[in-house]
C-alpha cells in the first residue's frame, strides 16, 4: 500500500495564500465595479436631468426647440396638464407617456421603468421634471437606458485581468518568501540527516536572521551539544568501567595462574580469600553499575516522608566495625519526603567515603535550615541539611567536583583506599539531584565537609517550628566505639 503523501508545508502556504488573495481581489474587484456602476449611474442621471431641464425650460417660455436631444439614447417625452403628449423625441412620438409617476412636491423625480414603451426587457432610468405654464403644469419625462452591471466590456476586462494578475503575483511573493524562509529549515534538515554517532561535533547551520528558525537552529545545536556530551560520558563510563572490570579479573587470574604453576607456594584457603576478595569488589562495582543504570534511566522511588535523624541514627547503629569514631548532632522531626532505601545509600556513601579518609572522627549533623543558605537555590518551605564531615586531609577547592564524576578518585584516595569503585559519590549526588537537593563539599577548618540539601517535607513545617521553640539545643549522640 502506498504511503499517502502529505502536502508540503510551502505548498499549503502557496495554497492558502492563493485562496486568501483571490478572494480578497476578487472582492476588491466587486467593490470597485460597484462604485464604477454608481458613479456612472449617477453621472447619467444628472446628464438626463439637464437635458430635461433645458426642455422643461423651453417649455416654460413657450417655444419648443426640435430636436429635443442630441443623445440617440436619449428619449423625452413633455406631458401637459391634461396628460397628453405634446412633443417627444422621435423614437417616442405617437406613444402614450412613457411612465406614470410625477415629482410630486419635489421639482424632479427619478425611477427605474421596465417595459411599456419601451422595447420587452428593456429597463430604463426615468427622471421627471415639472414645466410651469399659466394654463397648468406639464411634465418633462426624460429616459435612457440603464447601465449594465460591468458599466463597459473593456472596464470589466480591464478589472478581471488586473485581478487576476494581481492574484497571481501576490500568489507568487507568498511562494517565494515560504520558500525562502523554509529554507534554513531544509539545511537543517540536511545537517541532521548527515549527524551520527562518528560525526557527533557537527552542528547544523544557524541562519543570520533574528526569528524563530534562528532560535530552533539554536536550540538544536543546544541539544547536540547535550547529546554529544552525554555519548561521550557514556563512552567514557564504558571505559572506566571496563577498566575497573578488568583490574579485580586480571589479578584474581593471575593468582590463580600462579597457583596452578606453584601449587606447593599456595593453598586452596589463600586462594580462596584472594579470589574471594576479587569477587567481593567485583560485584561492589556491578551493583554500583546498576544503581547507576536505575538513576540515568529515570527511574521512580518511592515518596515517602522520611526522617533524617532516625535514618542517621539507625545507620549509625546498623555500623559496629568503624575505622573511625562516629559523632552525631542530630535536630529532631526534620522530614524529607523521597524514596528511604535511596536515601540511606546516599548516606551509606556519604559515611564510608568519610570513614576510609578520616583520621580519627566522622561528625554527622542533621538539622533544619531557612529555604536559601544551600548552594543560592530558593526552597520555599525550608530545607533539611544533613552534613558529614571527616577529620582527614580533605579536598582542595579546584578539585571538589572532580570527585562526583564517575570512576574518578584522586592520588591521595587511591593510595588510601584501594577497594573503593569510584562510584559512591556520583550516585550520591545523582539520588540528591532526583529528590529535588543538592549534594556539595562546603570549606571545612579540617577534612572534607559533604552538604546535602534537600526541601523539607511540607506537612512537617508547622509541628518542626513548634518543636524547636520548645528546644534550646540539638540532642548529641553517643560516641561510637572504633
Amino acid at each position: 500500500m502506498n504511503e499517502r503523501r502529505q502536502i508540503s508545508i510551502t505548498t499549503r502556504i502557496t495554497l492558502f495564500t492563493a485562496v486568501v488573495v483571490s478572494l480578497l481581489c476578487g472582492l476588491v474587484a466587486i467593490v470597485l465595479m460597484i462604485a464604477i456602476h454608481r458613479f456612472a449611474t449617477e453621472s447619467l442621471i444628472d446628464e438626463i436631468t439637464a437635458d430635461g431641464g433645458r426642455v422643461s425650460t423651453q417649455v416654460e417660455r413657450g417655444r419648443v426647440a426640435y430636436p429635443l436631444a442630441q443623445n440617440p439614447f436619449r428619449n423625452l417625452q413633455v406631458i401637459d396638464s391634461q396628460g397628453r403628449v405634446v412633443a417627444a423625441t422621435p423614437k417616442m412620438r405617437g406613444r402614450p407617456p412613457m411612465a406614470t409617476f410625477t415629482p410630486g412636491s419635489r421639482k424632479v423625480a427619478t425611477s427605474v421603468v421596465c417595459g411599456g414603451d419601451f422595447p420587452a426587457g428593456e429597463c430604463n432610468i426615468v427622471v421627471a421634471q415639472w414645466a410651469h405654464r399659466p394654463e397648468g403644469n406639464s411634465i418633462v419625462y426624460g429616459a435612457t437606458p440603464v447601465i449594465a452591471p460591468w458599466v463597459d466590456p473593456r472596464l470589466a476586462a480591464l478589472v478581471g485581468g488586473g485581478t487576476v494578475l494581481l492574484a497571481a503575483a501576490i500568489t507568487y511573493i507568498g511562494r517565494r518568501i515560504a520558500t525562502a524562509s523554509l529554507r534554513p529549515v531544509t539545511a537543517i534538515r540536511a545537517e541532521l540527516d548527515e549527524i551520527n554517532s562518528t560525526s557527533l561535533g557537527r552542528r547544523v547551520p544557524v541562519p543570520s536572521s533574528d526569528d524563530e528558525i534562528h532560535d530552533l537552529a539554536v536550540s538544536v545545536n543546544h541539544t547536540l551539544g547535550r547529546l554529544q556530551g552525554a555519548v561521550e560520558q557514556q563512552r567514557q563510563f564504558a571505559s572506566d568501567a571496563s577498566h575497573d572490570l578488568r583490574s579485580p579479573i586480571a589479578a584474581m587470574r593471575a593468582e590463580v595462574e600462579d597457583a596452578l604453576l606453584a601449587p606447593q607456594e599456595t593453598s586452596v584457603t589463600k586462594l580462596g580469600r584472594t579470589v574471594l576478595g576479587g569477587l567481593e569488589r567485583l560485584q561492589a562495582i556491578v551493583h554500583d553499575l546498576l544503581t547507576i543504570a536505575r538513576l540515568d534511566a529515570g527511574s521512580p522511588g518511592a515518596h515517602d516522608p522520611v526522617d533524617l535523624a532516625e535514618l542517621v541514627a539507625t545507620e549509625c547503629r546498623m555500623r559496629h566495625h568503624l575505622r573511625a569514631r562516629c559523632e552525631f548532632s542530630l535536630e529532631p522531626g526534620v522530614m524529607v519526603i523521597g524514596d528511604r532505601l535511596r536515601l540511606g545509600r546516599l548516606l551509606t556513601n556519604l559515611l564510608d567515603n568519610a570513614e576510609r579518609h578520616a583520621d580519627s572522627t566522622v561528625t554527622v549533623t542533621v538539622r533544619h535550615a531557612p529555604g536559601d543558605e544551600c548552594d543560592g537555590r530558593r526552597f520555599p518551605r525550608g530545607v533539611a541539611v544533613l552534613e558529614v564531615v571527616d577529620d582527614g586531609p580533605g579536598i582542595d577547592p579546584d578539585k571538589r567536583e572532580l570527585v562526583f564524576q564517575r570512576f574518578a578518585r584522586l592520588d591521595a584516595a587511591r593510595n588510601k583506599d584501594t577497594g573503593g569503585t569510584g562510584l559512591g559519590l556520583p550516585i550520591a549526588r545523582q539520588i540528591a539531584e532526583a529528590g529535588g537537593g543538592t549534594l556539595r563539599i562546603e570549606d571545612s577548618p579540617r577534612g572534607a565537609r559533604f552538604v546535602l540539601c534537600l526541601p523539607l517535607y511540607e506537612d512537617a513545617v508547622a509541628p518542626l517550628a513548634s518543636e524547636l521553640r520548645e528546644r534550646s539545643s540539638p540532642v548529641r549522640g553517643p560516641e561510637r566505639p572504633r
